[in-house]
């Protein structure tokens, strides 16, 4: 009698059946409208105290408005008085000028935030309070600490200049001295802010390479300029854009240091002290309307600029 030995073949299971993912508009279905609620209220406010001022100020810059109100459609004469205005040329000379110093900050605060978070110096964090302070600090008792020290016949700086024979002019009553020492108020308020910044960016940076760089036989110096301002690119880019945007907006610093009679004022416009004297001391809405708009724009064009040159020279 013989006996069947060979060993049955097993087929192979058959693979399990994977579940599509439910398509997202079967998701939001069955989330409901909870995601709406939650995302409303940022909407709302975002709508309400953002797109909506806006699109009413660009509404308001076509039109003129009387004395005791009322609004007549005035299309693009506010632009063409606006392009030919020689104030608007000064205010935008002038905040270009703030700008470009405030801007000398940045290199500072890099080279500052470097020295600070060097490992094992002492009082590190103390010192960043220090820097910090002045962000934070009212511009008001900044403008008034200032105001002393750039007065031109007792003030701490004019003094220091003339122990080494250099008269000192009237800082906040000399045209082109003025713009000047408001900006030297602001690099120096706006350092702190920078410095944070950039010191949170150089914690991300990996101690390793800065040993194989010191292996490498790479000088401080070389590691600084090789290793931290390529990785502190991002952060210098951010930085950047925050302390820029500030810059354009310039109004309480000035105002606080110039004062409203101060007669180099019509020489030291910046564009939002402009804005502010034609808008709430000429009582020219519409006008006023349209510089806020020119603003607007040009702060997005300078941004939008920014961030397609970023491309060549920050290191993601």
């Amino acid at each position: 009698m013989s006996h069947d030995t060979t060993t049955p073949t097993r087929t192979p299971a058959a693979p399990a059946a994977t579940t599509p993912p439910a398509p997202r508009r079967r998701v939001l279905q069955r989330d409901g409208a909870w995601p709406w609620v939650f995302v409303s209220p940022l909407a709302a406010g975002i709508l309400v105290f953002f797109v909506w001022p806006v699109l009413q100020t660009a509404y308001y810059s076509f039109t003129s408005w009387g004395v005791f109100g009322g609004s007549t459609f005035t299309g693009l004469a506010n632009y063409a008085r606006l392009v030919v205005d020689p104030q608007l040329w000064t205010a935008l000379g002038n905040t270009l000028i703030y700008t470009g110093i405030v801007l000398l900050g940045v290199p500072l605060a890099v080279w500052l935030a470097s020295l600070l978070n060097t490992p094992g110096l002492r009082f590190a964090s103390f010192y960043r309070v220090l820097f910090f302070l002045p962000y934070v600090a009212m511009p008001t008792a900044i403008a008034m600490v200032w105001r002393i020290i750039f007065n031109g016949d007792f003030g701490v700086l004019n003094y220091l200049l003339g122990r080494v024979g250099i008269e000192g002019p009237y800082w906040i009553s000399t045209p082109g001295a003025a713009i000047v020492a408001v900006a030297v108020v602001g690099l120096w308020s706006s350092l702190g802010f920078a410095m944070i910044i950039l010191g949170a960016g150089l914690k991300a940076v990996p101690p390793e390479l800065y040993e194989a760089a010191e292996l490498d036989g790479a000088t401080p110096w070389r590691q600084f300029r090789s290793v931290t301002v390529p990785l502190l690119t991002p952060s210098i880019f951010f930085v950047l854009i925050i302390t820029i945007i500030s810059s354009f907006q310039l109004f309480d610093l000035q105002f606080a240091i110039l004062g409203s009679q101060n007669p180099v004022l019509p020489k030291s416009l910046s564009l939002v002290y402009f804005f502010y004297q034609q808008g709430f001391i000429a009582n020219d809405k519409g006008y006023a309307a349209a510089i806020a708009i020119f603003i607007f724009v040009l702060i997005g064009l300078v941004t939008l600029l920014q961030f397609r040159l970023q491309k060549k020279w920050v290191q993601s």
